[in-house]
């Protein structure tokens, strides 16, 4: 009764299975861990903010209460959730089309998008759907990252170049008005986007622990205040994002009508299975890395849960976020506790410092934005992907050209798409091997005929199916068993090695029966051999092994091939001089005695 309640009581306080692990000692390192984690998000969350479309407040609320509730009632111990890029520039896209970004009706739909993203995910959750993220390649992914990195970079050239670029646009559209404002580049702003850039590039690279993003926006922040005290700001046009509200996260309310969640249906599946995607993958990287097992269900529900609030406390769409998270673990993070610190603590950062904001310039952002994207685009595993695979490179370059050309959503449908399809495609062509006897095995081992030239029996012929049995796949296995029977028309038995069948369903069992039946009509038969267990069910439970014959069905190999043998045609086997079966020494010996 103890055990059932104490799984009960997991089962709706998640965190009450990680409370053993708390210490005075995991405390302390957790705090720690927050605190860096806070320091950090500070400029990354007005950056997403800003790719968003949103005012730069809200890309700090939607680091504080969604972070807490992610960490309490999700499962890995490192993951921290908040605002990310791709989900920012999803969201972009996605809205830009129906309100002015940053306006006050545009942050109503994104708010609105963000507790329906949260209903479904904790549904998701709630119905145990958490493999649905399996389904997504890692090459669409990689594509649709790299292709959101370009993005970002091109949609703040305005800003680093300090020119004038209508808003939205796909990229060739951004590309082809910025050429032609080459001429009215402001070097005053350039300068300080490249001060910012670059000392943010040799921060990072000569001190990696440090803060480098926050380091490189005061350094750029410092230099256009020097720049606007020489020349004045009326001649170097240096904008400023604009002082922050020194305040809590105000409470908020969603547009629930009927037109509202009907325009943002679309844009709601592609993100949520894009944030999904992002915050399982990253939660189970990191329990690799300790040993943790994740439970992807729960992290649907905690993912949830946390927009579901969170939209209420002005926080647009948040997931887990790969930069913070791995910063989390590698700070020394022991428990959750870290990412509910880090929340808290960002609270108190934006009440103090919000102000200062003020003097932050938006082309510094543009170099941090910049930053950003480089660092997103992951050229070592697109390399691995084109050199290693054609049809994970045609999945990839179709989510990234997706991604530039057209509308994101679409890249991670277009992507997703191509990937089932192509899993679908491998799918329905399961690999049929023949073996036959290997005189250079011990035992005479079975081998594959192609790769060892190996002798047939000229009447038999051994085939073995890799891959499931299903209705899409019974149409090729079918063409394969016809084209052996028509090529070598005297090999009218075959034994079908069940081994690697991991899946077969009513299409399956019944294509055997009818392939059963085809072969007696050309005087021979069908045997089945090391069926597993699902698949022997299976054939039970339908009655399918007494429409092939219990006779012709074997627990091994060598009891099917005993079998086989017996029923060969004795003419044609004294004159083979193949004798590739232990059995083949009976016909010699009755062969030497006459």
């Amino acid at each position: 009764m103890f055990e059932a309640y104490r799984l009960r009581l997991t089962s709706l306080l998640p965190f009450y299975r990680w409370k053993h692990r708390v210490t005075r000692d995991t405390v302390k390192l957790d705090l720690m861990a927050g605190l860096t984690g806070a320091i950090v998000v500070l400029p990354q969350g007005v950056a997403f903010a800003t790719i968003a479309g949103m005012p730069p407040e809200y890309g700090l609320y939607a680091g504080m209460v969604p972070a807490i509730i992610a960490a309490l009632f999700g499962s890995s111990w490192h993951l921290v959730s908040g605002p990310t890029t791709a989900a920012s520039i999803v969201l972009f896209s996605s809205l830009s089309a129906l309100a002015e970004p940053g306006s006050a009706q545009y942050v109503s739909l994104a708010l609105t998008l963000t507790f329906m993203v949260g209903i479904i995910q904790l549904t998701l959750g709630l119905a145990r759907m958490g493999t649905l993220v399996n389904f997504i390649s890692h090459s669409v992914i990689v594509g649709f990252t790299a292709g959101a990195a370009i993005l970002i970079a091109s949609k703040q050239l305005k800003n680093f170049f300090g020119v004038e670029i209508a808003r939205g646009g796909h990229l060739h559209e951004i590309m082809y008005s910025f050429w032609g404002q080459l001429s009215d580049i402001n070097y005053y702003v350039t300068a300080v986007s490249m001060v910012t850039l670059l000392s943010g590039i040799a921060i990072k690279r000569w001190n990696r622990r440090a803060p480098y993003m926050v380091v490189a926006m005061v350094l750029g922040s410092v230099f256009a205040f020097i720049l606007n005290q020489i020349w004045g700001s009326d001649i170097t046009q240096i904008h400023s994002v604009g002082a922050l509200p020194q305040q809590l996260p105000p409470l908020s309310a969603p547009d629930f009508s009927l037109d509202t969640i009907r325009d943002l249906a679309p844009a709601v599946l592609a993100v949520t299975l894009f944030a999904l995607t992002e915050a399982v993958s990253i939660a189970r990287s990191l329990g690799a890395r300790t040993g943790q097992l994740v439970d992807g269900n729960q992290e649907f529900i905690g993912q949830g849960l946390s927009n579901i609030v969170g939209c209420f406390f002005s926080g647009y769409v948040a997931t887990g976020s790969f930069n913070r998270s791995g910063l989390n673990y590698q700070a020394g993070a022991e428990t959750p506790l870290a990412a509910v610190f880090a929340g808290l603590i960002l609270i108190l950062i934006v009440v103090l410092v919000a102000p200062l904001t003020a003097y932050l310039p938006n082309a510094a952002m543009a170099g941090i934005l910049f930053l950003v994207a480089w660092g997103l685009i992951d050229f070592r595993e697109i390399r691995h992907i084109i050199m290693t695979s054609k049809s994970e490179t045609a999945v990839l370059s179709v989510t990234l050209l997706g991604a530039l050309f057209l509308e994101l959503e679409f890249a991670i449908f277009s992507g997703v798409m191509l990937s089932l399809l192509l899993y679908l495609n491998r799918a329905a062509k399961p690999g049929i091997t023949t073996l036959a006897p290997d005189p250079d095995e011990i035992n005479h081992s079975m081998s594959s005929v192609e790769d060892k030239t190996l002798e047939q029996c000229p009447q038999a012929r051994i085939m073995r199916i890799d891959g499931s049995l299903f209705f899409g796949a019974v149409n090729y296995v079918a063409n394969a068993l016809q084209r052996t029977t028509e090529k070598r028309p005297d090999q009218k038995n075959i034994l079908l090695v069940c081994t690697n069948i991991s899946y077969i369903d009513l299409a399956g069992a019944e294509f055997l029966v009818q392939e059963a039946a085809r072969l007696r009509k050309l005087g021979g038969n069908l045997y089945l051999s090391n069926l597993s267990a699902p698949m022997a069910h299976f054939m039970k439970r339908g009655h399918f092994d007494e429409e092939i014959g219990m006779d012709y069905i074997f627990e091994s190999k060598s009891e099917a091939i005993q079998a086989i043998f017996i029923r060969l045609n004795r003419e044609i086997c004294r004159s083979c001089d193949k004798r590739i079966f232990n059995e083949c020494a009976s016909i010699v010996q009755i062969k030497k005695a006459a």
